[in-house]
């Protein structure tokens, strides 16, 4: 087995037991959920919950200065947010999920900085590619969090196109103009910056 498909000698040393196919298809994501789910729980349960989807085709973050228009998109609290109601303000639009280990650790700053700064104009939409949305629901409800947030639909990802990788977030201007985009897990102090753009 290649070095890069073995566990950890930890994680082997502590009794798991698990036999990783290296293979093309199996993409880094799933990967990065299955070794998630050592922690908890059965790998292969962690690999089942991670979307496989378009992720291979999905490109990268939209470039500085592009002007993306918001639809009006159902949120996972049964509300609406429509795009007369963001007229004027900073949208930061962040794709999530409740498997992703990487967001686990960004979502609470992200709902710090919407909680601190929402007054000020800042919207934060968080766009869920959870399997099914009342997993991106509860996940929320569970650890308090209530930014808006919609379920990532057929509809929505042809609207706006999930980037490659995750987390990923995406700061609009005033005038709906692309004035960050990053892809990964941001730095607290990442995250603290998007008040420059109120």
């Amino acid at each position: 087995m290649p070095a890069a498909c073995r566990l950890p000698a930890r994680a082997a040393r502590e009794g798991y037991h698990v036999r990783m196919m290296c293979d093309a298809a199996l993409s880094r994501r799933r990967l990065l959920a299955c070794l998630a789910g050592l922690a908890g729980s059965s790998p292969l349960a962690a690999l089942a919950q991670a979307p496989v989807g378009d992720e291979a085709r999905a490109g990268p973050p939209p470039p500085l200065g592009t002007r993306i228009e918001l639809p009006e998109l159902p949120l996972l609290d049964g509300r609406t947010l429509r795009a007369a109601d963001l007229q004027g303000q900073v949208v930061v639009l962040y794709w999530w999920a409740s498997w992703c280990p990487f967001c686990a650790v960004q979502t609470p700053l992200m709902d710090k900085l919407w909680q601190a700064e929402r007054a000020r104009g800042l919207v934060l939409l968080g766009l869920s590619i959870d399997r099914k949305p009342d997993d991106a629901a509860a996940y929320l409800a569970k650890r308090g969090y209530a930014f808006p947030s919609a379920w990532v639909t057929p509809a929505v990802q042809r609207w706006l196109p999930k980037p490659k990788g995750l987390p990923v977030t995406v700061v609009l201007s005033r005038d709906r103009r692309v004035v960050m985009s990053e892809a990964g897990q941001l730095f607290p102090e990442d995250v603290e910056a998007i008040a420059r753009f109120l």
